[in-house]
C-alpha cells in the first residue's frame, strides 16, 4: 500500500528536457545525456509525454528541440507523446515558450549544476515543476557559473539574454557544455 502511494505521488504530466547544443543533427554529449535520462524516466512511466526544448544556434539548420525529438522517436517514443519546442535560446525561454503548451506537473531534466536555476525560473513563471538532475562529472567552473547566476536571479535581476551575456557577467542562460 505504501509503495502504491509513493508511485501515485511520483507521476508527472510532462518530462521536460531542457535544451543543449546539437551538432549537424546529432545531440551534443550534454543533450544526449539529458535525452537518455528522460527516456529512462518515460519508460518507467513517470510521465506520458516528453517536451524537448531548444532553438537553433547561428548557422544551424536544425533546432535542438527537433534533434532531440528525432532522437527519442528513433528510440520508440511515439510522436503523439512528444512536443518539440524549437525557438528558445535560453533556459528562461525554454520554459517561457512551453508555458501554455504544457500543463500540470512537470519534471525538468537537466545537468545537476543547472537544475537549481531551471527550477527557480520555472517557479518564477508559475510552472509546477520538480527536477531530475542528470548525473555526471561536471567541472567546478560550471557549478560556480550556475551558482553566480542563481545569485543574480535571487537578487531580483532579470534573466540575461544570451546575446548580451559575457564572461564578466554572472552566468547567462547559455547552454551547458
Amino acid at each position: 500500500m505504501w509503495v502504491l502511494l509513493l508511485l501515485a505521488q511520483a507521476q508527472y504530466d510532462w518530462i521536460v528536457v531542457l535544451g543543449a547544443a546539437q551538432y549537424g543533427g546529432r545531440p551534443s554529449p550534454a543533450l544526449e545525456r539529458r535525452l537518455l535520462t528522460a527516456l529512462e524516466l518515460y519508460r518507467k512511466g513517470l510521465a506520458p509525454r516528453i517536451a524537448v526544448t531548444g532553438g537553433k544556434a547561428p548557422g544551424d539548420h536544425l533546432s535542438e528541440g527537433e534533434v532531440g525529438c528525432r532522437y527519442l522517436l528513433e528510440r520508440g517514443v511515439p510522436p503523439e507523446a512528444l512536443l518539440c519546442e524549437e525557438k528558445s535560446q535560453t533556459t528562461f525561454e525554454n520554459l517561457l515558450f512551453l508555458k501554455g503548451r504544457v500543463s500540470g506537473r512537470l519534471l525538468l531534466v537537466t545537468d545537476a549544476p543547472h537544475l537549481p536555476q531551471a527550477l527557480f525560473l520555472a517557479r518564477l513563471l508559475g510552472l509546477k515543476a520538480e527536477g531530475h538532475p542528470v548525473p555526471g562529472r561536471y567541472p567546478l567552473s560550471y557549478w560556480a557559473r550556475e551558482a553566480l547566476y542563481r545569485l543574480w536571479l535571487y537578487l531580483g535581476l532579470k534573466p540575461l539574454p544570451r546575446s548580451i551575456a559575457s564572461p564578466g557577467i554572472p552566468g547567462s542562460l547559455a547552454r551547458a557544455p
